[in-house]
């Protein structure tokens, strides 16, 4: 374009960065080729989309299309790739910052806005908002923040924003009856995150938005937090929830918008659907209502049984009865082994000892009695995890691999599958908590190891990044003979690549017991007997789904005994 004599890619006088003109831009892919560490995105969007912007950042920066639907007495879920708008929509929505139709140098006004969305749902939802008769409360997206916000206990925080008068059950419904003396900037994360929902469940508000509410949390806490969403629903408020846990968002949400697109590039804001059409055409990367393929694979689950023949009956590691004590804690674990070609699952509450018992596997700690035969090297990736490495990605993949990295087999095996290559040039101290996760996971994987051992692998990636590393992993430990420990509290991940399960079990804080490692099928049916949810598989793509509790099916699998997919339907 610029060699016919047109203004394409020009520098900005002001700061001599390139700008790039949209209007002239025909989509070549040149500069896409020269520009070093995929910094430009070109996007040829559909032209109907060009009526329907909601808001746009900036010249050459994000911008979204159409919104969801609040819906009076249910809850409303979005799932869609991280940076693609759901947390912008979120403070769209509640009033925390208004839209700009894409008009990113002027200010709108709030007739304009509401011209704009005239004879639709969304004119009278913005008309409360510029009169300032909404009430909207929103559980935020970065719970660690609060400490900043607020210095006090978690008693102080719930009286002051408890206008609905229901601190008291929510105490006892999220499990805060022990934190609520102790200082805010005291608290876990998981901790943290309840504590913000309580907050937010306590005002009295008409649209309740909550941004990521299972993050931190185990299964059973994000059950609890899934029924005082369901309670506000039932009680006649709308509910937003923008959530990666398809299996929580399948137990919570009534209806679902897919938003869809180029994460930091736009995001377009599907129809309303249901449930589960809405999460299985999600997994399909398409959307038939609006002829729209937004993936170019569809995500499958495996329905057919393990195969057997893959794992060896050959122990990567095998250990003994094993028992670890703290001042306040005791851990006990029954013997059990870890074969060649085998996924082991690691599911339970927090506190039970689950991150203590992979620390004694892998080396760090030692029991108090028992013993492990471990002839194999563990590569760890830890729950927690640090950002003070000094250097960029690409150095940290070096060191991880000891090896220069780039135009390896290793790359395209495992670096570019994750998505790790373009964050190359960027400081690890500047990842965002997905990122980071993803390159924590590729530096594991890159050790020259015999067991890999993942604390958490999904913690802050979005659902798809979730699915796509849950069966990549499954292809790396198979078809190099190697094993694997993963540690996890989102139930499709571990029902997606665990071969075997241990189940931890016992008082939170307290005391913690572990099982031997048991068949899948054997352990899911015991551990979700516990959670009191049963499981189907989707007809489509062979997913696992949460029957709806009370309803026939789960009425019929819980009398039967059956609680791990019994039949399709």
């Amino acid at each position: 374009m610029n060699k016919t004599g047109g203004a394409c890619i020009v520098q900005r006088p002001e700061d001599n960065k390139a700008l790039i003109s949209e209007d002239l831009c025909t989509g070549c892919g040149i500069c896409i080729k020269k520009c070093p560490f995929d910094a430009i995105v070109i996007v040829n969007l559909a032209k109907e989309l060009s009526t329907d912007k909601v808001h746009q950042y900036g010249i050459n920066s994000f911008r979204f299309y159409r919104l969801p639907t609040p819906k009076k007495g249910a809850v409303v879920g979005l799932v869609g790739r991280n940076g693609i708008g759901k947390s912008t929509i979120v403070s769209v929505l509640s009033g925390t910052m208004k839209p700009n139709l894409g008009k990113y140098d002027q200010d709108v006004s709030w007739d304009e806005i509401l011209k704009y969305y005239q004879g639709t749902e969304m004119k009278s939802h913005f008309e409360k908002i510029a009169n300032g008769t909404m009430r909207a409360s929103i559980k935020p997206q970065l719970v660690y923040l609060i400490p900043k916000a607020f210095k006090g206990t978690p008693k102080e925080l719930l009286k002051k924003y408890d206008e609905r008068k229901v601190t008291d059950k929510l105490v006892q419904q999220l499990g805060l009856q022990n934190i609520l003396d102790r200082d805010v900037a005291q608290l876990s994360g998981g901790e943290l995150q309840r504590l913000a929902v309580a907050v937010a469940a306590a005002k009295d508000a008409e649209y309740y938005f909550f941004d990521e509410p299972s993050s931190y949390n185990d299964v059973y806490q994000r059950l609890a937090v899934a029924k005082v969403m369901r309670e506000l629903a039932e009680a006649g408020k709308s509910v937003m929830v923008v959530e990666h846990d398809m299996t929580l968002l399948d137990y919570l949400s009534d209806y679902v918008h897919i938003i869809y697109g180029e994460p930091g590039a736009y995001g377009i804001v599907s129809g309303m659907q249901s449930t589960k059409v809405g999460i299985n055409n999600f997994l399909e990367g398409f959307l038939p209502a609006e002829n729209v393929r937004f993936r170019d694979k569809a995500f499958k689950f495996d329905v057919s049984a393990i195969n057997e023949d893959v794992i060896l009956d050959i122990p990567a590691a095998s250990y003994s009865d094993l028992a670890k004590s703290f001042p306040s804690f005791n851990l006990k674990v029954a013997a059990g082994k870890v074969r060649k070609g085998e996924i082991v699952g690691i599911v339970g509450a927090n506190a039970l000892g689950k991150t203590t018992f992979m620390r004694i596997l892998a080396g760090v700690d030692k029991p108090d009695s028992g013993a492990i035969d471990v002839g194999a090297k563990i590569s760890y990736k830890p729950q927690y995890l640090s950002q003070d490495y000094e250097g960029d990605v690409r150095s940290l993949m070096y060191t991880a691999y000891q090896s220069p990295i780039e135009s390896s087999p290793v790359e395209e095996q495992i670096i570019v599958p994750m998505g790790v290559k373009k964050l190359y040039e960027k400081s690890v101290k500047n990842l965002s908590g997905g990122e980071l996760q993803k390159v924590a996971v590729a530096a594991s994987l890159l050790r020259e190891a015999d067991i890999y051992a993942l604390d958490e692998p999904s913690a802050f990636l979005d659902a798809e990044d979730r699915i796509a590393i849950a069966k990549f992993l499954q292809r790396f430990v198979r078809a190099r003979g190697k094993s694997a420990i993963i540690i996890d509290h989102d139930m499709q991940l571990i029902d997606l690549v665990a071969d075997t399960l241990v189940i931890f079990e016992g008082k939170p804080g307290l005391e913690g017991f572990a099982t031997a490692p048991m068949r899948k099928e054997e352990g899911m049916n015991r551990f979700l007997q516990v959670l009191s949810i049963t499981y189907r598989r989707d007809e489509t793509t062979g997913r696992p789904r949460v029957n709806k509790e009370g309803g026939r099916l789960d009425r019929e699998q819980k009398q039967s005994g059956n609680y791990y997919y019994v039949k399709n339907v």
